[in-house]
């Protein structure tokens, strides 16, 4: 990879299946711009946490190619495609340590200003400074310790400290209270300033205003725009839409 990575990432003709069950992605297309926040939306099961996987090269496409700045991902180490990837996923691993060894897991030093400014921008450092250990507070076994909005808050200042150019949140807010998911909403656009970002979600709310929203379909891309675009088209997202807004009457 030529440094420094933009993060521009295209998907062409990706089709891909378990070895049980039938094909999850079926030539699959889209593109995501340096710096573009794509989210990414449809039913369970239309092969969004596939994407994810194989973005990760846990898989390669059965068919097609996935880029990265228009190199092919099996052309490069794995070691280097998750430099460049900071993931946030609804399975948050903790292992027992500090809050602040936690946050800077996988990193070689540890910077506790640094720890403490991506733990502010994840919305975390108000609740770590009520911890008669601040950041030197054991978080306990897979972070026992910690209510599910907290461990998915410390993935978050994980991410924003590793710094890397792409950022992926898979399901990032599916299990945090709707006081947590307004305050991560609304630092997106802010921890994910000027990197490429894809944002999976099943409450919709949470890609609202991302730059563009695919919506994925038996293995492929059903519809694509902007929120209010897609809501319009009354289609498969606006009927999401309105099951979880409860917003009927306006269309």
């Amino acid at each position: 990879l030529s440094l420094p990575v933009r993060g521009k990432i295209e998907l062409c003709n990706v089709s891909f299946g378990y070895k049980r069950g039938g094909m999850v992605l079926k030539n699959l297309n889209f593109k995501v711009d340096s710096g573009e926040m794509l989210g990414i939306a449809g039913v369970t099961g239309s092969g969004k946490s596939t994407l994810i996987k194989m973005l990760l090269r846990l898989y390669d496409p059965l068919k097609g190619q996935i880029y990265l700045d228009g190199i092919d991902l099996r052309e490069l180490e794995l070691s280097e495609i998750r430099k460049q990837i900071s993931l946030v996923s609804q399975e948050v691993y903790l292992f027992h340590g500090t809050i602040a060894e936690n946050i800077a897991y996988g990193l070689d030093n540890l910077d506790l200003q640094m720890v403490e400014a991506a733990s502010r921008s994840a919305k975390l450092h108000d609740f770590v400074i009520t911890l008669p250990e601040s950041y030197q507070t054991i978080v306990g076994e897979r972070g026992i310790r910690l209510s599910g909005g907290q461990r998915q808050r410390l993935s978050i200042a994980r991410a924003v400290l590793k710094n890397s150019p792409i950022m992926i949140f898979d399901e990032a807010t599916s299990s945090v209270d709707t006081e947590t998911e307004r305050a991560i909403q609304a630092n997106l656009s802010l921890i994910t300033k000027g990197k490429t970002a894809l944002v999976i979600a099943h409450r919709l709310s949470t890609i609202r205003y991302a730059d563009r929203i695919v919506v994925l379909r038996d293995g492929k891309v059903s519809e694509e725009g902007n929120h209010d675009e897609l809501v319009s088209k009354n289609g498969t997202y606006a009927d999401l839409w309105r099951i979880q807004s409860g917003d009927y009457g306006r269309y």
